[in-house]
């Protein structure tokens, strides 16, 4: 008979019929896809350092500090670039000085000596002048020599020139140095101004103030250490330098826009904070090997120093792991 055969072909077929519907029944189970991505928060530090080498002579700031625009931060010793911008303005003062000194003509004392030496000269013009005229008079009549004559002629003259003279000497006294020792005198006080600049901002450069408001995130060295040129002492973490970077899957990557509002959700905080997206990489990348997972996320730990301060709270920390969910325009 034939009935055995049957049956055991119906047996497989809903055998079968139950394998698929035990597929469905799970693939409705299983749940949605997540909206949110995983990501971490990022701090761009402020690196704050002298271009000068010095010991660290005060370190005002401590580590976990809020600091505002232009707050001391540190100052290294000065006293090499104290003494060279006292030497600076003292050359230049002595400059000036000279400056000044070329532009003008003799002491008063002198122009009056010149003067009265004029006033001789003067008056000896006019006794030669009447000799002259008398000597003239008695040659012109056979009674005076010729020698006589000669002689109070070159008298004379020789007092015409020595008024002369002195009249030149005299205007010259009261004139300053020539165009070109007066050019000199003001080059070389541009060149000492120049100096005096240099060693102030040489001097300058020894003390650094903050930037921006920010938090003071670290301090690397202590009091009375020596710092070599450019080595940052300070480093500092603006809030506007505090970021998320978070890892969109590339099937979602064409809906966002820049600009776009985000919620971020962070452990052990009630509300998500909000954000907008600010830069798109033009570029595709693949999953880095080291992600925070929701199974490794509880092994996290990092060391923070909980100071208050009245008008701050730190709410983010580099390095903290975050959940990055995107609103969608209904939202």
């Amino acid at each position: 008979m034939k009935t055995p055969h049957i049956f055991a072909r119906l047996g497989k077929r809903a055998n079968v019929c139950g394998s698929v519907l035990a597929l469905v029944l799970l693939a409705g189970c299983r749940p949605a896809p997540s909206p949110r991505v995983q990501g971490y928060v990022e701090g761009e530090f402020v690196h704050v350092a002298s271009p000068l080498a010095g010991q660290l002579d005060t370190l005002p700031v401590q580590r976990g500090a809020q600091v505002k625009k232009d707050d001391p931060l540190f100052a290294l010793e000065c006293g090499l670039e104290t003494a060279a911008k006292e030497e600076a303005e003292r050359r230049l003062a002595q400059a000036r000085a000279t400056l000044e000194d070329v532009k003008k003509g003799r002491r008063p004392s002198e122009l009056n000596s010149l003067d009265a030496q004029l006033g001789q000269a003067r008056d000896a013009l006019v006794l030669s002048e009447k000799e002259y005229q008398r000597q003239d008079d008695l040659h012109r009549r056979g009674v005076s020599s010729a020698e006589a004559f000669d002689r109070a002629r070159a008298l004379r003259n020789q007092d015409t020139h020595r008024v002369a003279q002195l009249e030149a000497d005299a205007q010259t006294a009261r004139l300053g140095s020539r165009e070109d020792q007066v050019a000199a005198a003001e080059a070389n006080v541009r060149a000492l101004q120049a100096g005096v600049t240099q060693a102030g901002w040489a001097l300058s450069q020894k003390r650094q103030s903050a930037p921006q408001a920010a938090l003071v995130f670290d301090t690397l060295y202590q009091q009375g250490e020596w710092i070599a040129a450019g080595r940052p002492v300070v480093v500092l973490l603006p809030p506007a330098n505090i970021k998320v970077r978070a890892f969109v899957p590339e099937t979602r990557i064409g809906a966002i826009k820049l600009s776009a509002g985000v919620r971020v959700f962070v452990d052990g905080v009630g509300e998500p904070f909000s954000g907008k997206v600010s830069f798109i990489s033009p570029q595709a990348e693949f999953t880095p090997p080291v992600i925070y997972s929701q199974e490794s996320r509880g092994k996290l730990v990092f060391l923070i120093e909980i100071r208050f301060d009245a008008a701050t709270a730190v709410k983010l920390h580099p390095g903290q792991p975050v959940d990055v969910e995107l609103m969608t325009k209904h939202e």
